[in-house]
């Protein structure tokens, strides 16, 4: 079994899998950091890699490259479904296009690194401009286990349950998941993201009242998801 270890730069958040003497760095801008555990804890940086290619994201590749002999895996190239294999466990490469167009999430175990494509109780940007693939990667990911730990690309918690908050005010779990959540160590689960995470919740009937009340298409689960898009 492979373990996470989360690192903040800004409100950028690095990660590192791994396992007993292997790791693979997620979005390293952290490096410094990487490069500390890494030594700490006597293990070998086999890989580098990116959720996608923007420089908040790419920033500490060079710097981690240089000072260890991990290999670069350049995310574009990633197959869907590829296995990356760190100490003999596989960590999975899901293509989630939306956010940008080579935007794509790791999965082992329970631990799911998601980058700006799912943030913990909302979800990226679309500058793609590609709406369905967008949709079609968070209904993937949504299928994934309730017990799945969502780790993002930052930590906008607070202004995403101020949100959620704004758009289901009726909504207890929301302040529940706040109070609970550690900014030590930023994650939710995916059974947390169905609770709080309007993104998500384009099926619950108050999601559905609210796109009636703003006089938005809301018959299918597509339309839901783009006119829950298009509020501000």
């Amino acid at each position: 079994m492979l373990h996470i270890e989360q690192f903040r730069y800004g409100d950028n958040l690095a990660y590192l899998i791994f396992g007993k003497t292997e790791a693979i760095a997620i979005d390293g801008g952290a490096w410094q950091e990487i490069l500390s555990c890494l030594e700490t804890n006597n293990m070998m940086l086999k890989f580098v890699t990116n959720t996608h290619q923007h420089y908040d994201h790419t920033s500490g590749n060079d710097q981690l490259l240089r000072k260890t002999k991990a290999q670069f895996l350049n995310s574009p190239t990633l197959s869907d479904n590829q296995e990356i294999i760190i100490d003999g466990d596989a960590v999975i490469v899901y293509r989630t296009p939306g956010h940008t167009t080579d935007s794509i999430c790791f999965h082992t175990g329970n631990i799911l690194v998601t980058g700006d494509t799912l943030f913990n109780a909302t979800i990226g940007n679309c500058f793609s401009g590609d709406q369905k693939s967008f949709y079609s990667s968070i209904k993937r990911l949504m299928a994934l286990p309730d017990e799945t730990k969502v780790y993002a690309g930052h930590d906008y918690i607070r202004d995403s349950l101020a949100f959620a908050r704004h758009l289901e005010p009726d909504n207890k779990s929301i302040e529940s998941f706040r109070h609970a959540c550690d900014p030590d160590h930023v994650y939710s689960t995916l059974a947390d993201e169905r609770k709080i995470n309007p993104y998500l919740r384009f099926n619950e009937e108050s999601i559905i009242n609210l796109l009636k009340k703003n006089h938005l298409p809301h018959a299918t689960e597509w339309e839901r998801w783009s006119s829950l898009m298009a509020i501000e």
